[in-house]
């Protein structure tokens, strides 16, 4: 039996989390025929389907930190993000290593491109300018959440038809994707083998997000200078090509908190987790715990009514079948 390593740790929780977004993408489009009357067969809608829907979420959160209200469209939505950013404060980015179906993606990519030569590290001063673009999307996007838009017009586009129904033109765009649609994803495709990671790198709004607040994690990958061989292998091996062997402390924003530098490392121990008061813990922590906060918040979220609309299902339809995808 194969040892686990920290790559094959994170490929068995990818490659779940990836399964578990195809079913839920299953059990929406039944919903969604249902809704449209081109099935007679009810299916419950999903509320996972509104991790898809992050610009939703944030307008959400920001309704929430104003009125203490809770959004009432997709409160399933705002719980994942909830979760998520509380994933990054204690587990660093988990949430791109492990969970993010379009991290797993490019991840594959990513090992496609080492196998024909190719997912290089640019130039230093290239990636850090490449790198400040999903800052500026993410600037974009808070600025004009928090400050362009005013408290009214944030309600005004939470209840609106095309919030309600933004779901199914998210689907929309999966199962019947435009010819430019194709196009754009064809050509981050070809930059993801050439280039290490290239959208979740250089474009992620999100990922930037969840970066910023992996700062104040208390977890992080350590490196004992004494013990190391200075052998490359950690830096190699990052999927944020991240110069390990150069840090005593990964604890930038771009570390995924993958653990894959501590499975690559030859020397026992000069790599280690560790956690508040330097205190050594499992490299799978990382990957173990994100999927613990996930799971807490929705089992809070079921039990308190914060992740299924309160909406009766005739209602749901109506609204579906008055504003389908493409209208």
């Amino acid at each position: 039996m194969p040892m686990l390593t920290p790559a094959r740790f994170r490929l068995l929780i990818q490659t779940a989390f990836t399964l578990f977004c195809l079913y839920v993408g299953l059990r929406f489009t039944a919903f969604l025929a249902w809704a449209l009357g081109r099935s007679e067969v009810f299916t419950p809608r999903p509320g996972a389907v509104e991790g898809f829907l992050p610009i939703s979420a944030l307008l959400g959160f920001r309704r929430l930190l104003a009125t203490g209200q809770w959004d009432a469209v997709h409160p399933a939505g705002l719980t994942i993000l909830l979760a998520v950013l509380v994933m990054a404060l204690l587990f660093r980015k988990g949430f791109c290593a492990y969970v993010c179906p379009v991290g797993f993606v490019s991840s594959l990519l990513e090992r496609a491109g080492r196998r024909i030569g190719l997912a290089k590290v640019p130039p230093r001063k290239l990636d850090l300018a490449l790198t400040g673009l999903k800052y500026l999307g993410l600037g974009f996007f808070v600025f004009t959440t928090f400050f362009a838009m005013d408290l009214r017009s944030v309600q005004a586009f939470l209840d609106a038809p095309y919030n309600r129904v933004a779901d199914a033109r998210m689907l929309a765009f999966f199962t019947d994707p435009s010819a430019l649609s194709l196009t754009v994803l064809g050509v981050l495709g070809a930059l993801t083998l050439a280039v290490r990671n290239f959208w979740c790198r250089y474009l992620c709004p999100y990922g930037a997000l969840l970066g910023l607040f992996s700062l104040f994690s208390p977890v992080a990958v350590v490196r004992d200078r004494d013990a190391c061989i200075r052998c490359g292998k950690c830096t190699r091996g990052c999927p944020a090509g991240i110069p390990v062997e150069d840090r005593k402390a990964v604890r930038s924003p771009e570390c995924i908190g993958c653990a894959e530098c501590v499975g690559n490392c030859p020397v026992p121990g000069c790599l280690s987790v560790r956690g508040p008061g330097r205190v050594r813990l499992p490299w799978y922590v990382i990957g173990a715990g994100s999927v613990a906060v996930l799971l807490l918040f929705w089992v809070w979220a079921k039990t308190t009514g914060h992740w299924d609309t309160g909406l009766p299902p005739a209602m749901l339809k109506r609204i579906y079948a008055m504003f389908p995808p493409g209208s």
